[in-house]
């Protein structure tokens, strides 16, 4: 009896650590895989800032890359989603933060395009003073 019930530890051991390897390997996977999307994230300093990537404003606002009807689509979404027509106050604080988040973007486009000007624009002023 005893001889049993020592078999029947020592399989139930046998399992369950095989299990929890498995376990582990599993959750060693998913941190990976998670760790990479976040890693995307991260690097997007806006992302990090507002909470939300670029692409998930576009896909809230409907728009394909392409801006000229942010404004269209916002006013309508904001409009359809008021919370005293009946609509969701939780979507049109998502509609809102996704048109902040796609004008920020867009304002940091624009800073940067204007940063080799500046810089130009500095060279040659700094060459121009020291020529004279």
């Amino acid at each position: 009896m005893a001889k049993v019930i020592v078999q029947i530890i020592v399989v139930g051991t046998q399992i369950v650590g095989k299990a929890f390897v498995e376990a582990y390997k599993q959750a060693v996977a998913n941190a990976a895989a998670g760790g990479s999307a976040t890693s995307r994230m991260g690097k997007d300093s806006l992302s990090r800032r507002t909470g939300m990537s670029l692409d998930e404003a576009y896909q809230i606002l409907n728009l394909k890359r392409d801006v000229s009807n942010l404004s269209k689509n916002y006013e309508h979404l904001f409009k359809v989603n008021d919370a005293t027509s009946g609509g969701s106050f939780y979507l049109q604080s998502k509609v809102v933060r996704a048109k902040e988040r796609i004008d920020m973007e867009l304002a940091e486009a624009k800073k940067e395009s204007q940063k080799p000007q500046d810089i130009n624009e500095q060279s040659s002023s700094q060459s121009a003073s020291s020529n004279s």
